[in-house]
């Protein structure tokens, strides 16, 4: 049966990834529409008519929660999300369906079994939980934004050098200390691996192995060696870095 979708989201990249997921899961879905925000994922919705809305929750201009008051009489919504962790809870305990980002093969398989029971049905009402969800939303913007690490601090001999987190390439951990990466130097410093994880950015490193974190934007390239293994190349550094199976899902396409 075919089923036709729209897509909107500010992330170019997200777009292109959930559409790609899509493709590969549910080779009868056609993505009729591509949004940027809100607005045109309204205005869009208008001329396609798609069955399904995939909403990124928060965009420019108007959100994915305005743009499903507008849109949930019409189609079947499915939110798109990163980090709203209260949202997500409030998800579990209702109708509406959500995808983490990055959206891995599995959940999107999930979310795909559960539309396909509702496509036959009438878009359920859901206006009542849009709004829980939008002051959810608004308690969670109040709130004090959480201030992550941006400066690592290493002993170079007797003196104390400052290392900006976007000069590094990846951490690693080396027995009881943390090797620090960068394009031309590597050091080490006693914080943990998981001290590091905590106190990161999620959006700006990815674990990638128990023992690795890599910062996103310093990622080349993906592919896989002769043993089936994820192997990661890392900008302006010659050795590859192992993608352990059980972080496997950031690059699902391969």
């Amino acid at each position: 049966m075919r089923v036709t979708a729209l897509i909107a989201d500010d992330e170019a990249a997200m777009r292109e990834q959930l559409h790609a997921r899509l493709l590969e899961a549910w080779p009868d879905i056609e993505v009729v529409a591509v949004a940027t925000n809100g607005i045109e994922a309204v205005d869009l919705a208008a001329r396609y008519k798609p069955q399904i809305a995939f909403l990124d929750i928060r965009m420019p201009g108007m959100g994915g929660i305005e743009a499903a008051r507008q849109l949930y009489n019409r189609c079947h919504i499915v939110f798109v999300t990163a980090y709203d962790q209260y949202a997500v809870d409030a998800f579990e305990h209702g109708a509406i369906d959500y995808l983490l980002k990055p959206v891995t093969a599995e959940r999107l398989s999930t979310t795909r079994e559960r539309l396909h029971r509702r496509l036959t049905q009438a878009p359920q009402d859901i206006g009542s939980q849009l709004a829980q969800l939008g002051q959810l939303l608004q308690q969670q913007g109040a709130a004090p934004k959480r201030n992550y690490l941006r400066w690592i601090q290493a002993q170079v001999g007797g003196n104390l050098r400052m290392i900006s987190t976007r000069e590094i390439l990846f951490f690693q951990s080396d027995e009881k200390y943390t090797r620090v990466q960068t394009a031309t130097a590597e050091l080490l410093i006693r914080k943990t691996l998981k001290e590091l994880a905590d106190e990161l950015d999620p959006d700006e490193f990815w674990r990638i192995h128990r023992s690795t974190l890599v910062r996103v934007d310093a990622i080349a390239e993906v592919s896989r060696d002769m043993r089936g293994r994820q192997m990661l190349r890392v900008r302006n550094y010659p050795q590859e870095l192992e993608v352990s199976r059980n972080h496997a899902h950031l690059f699902q396409q391969m």
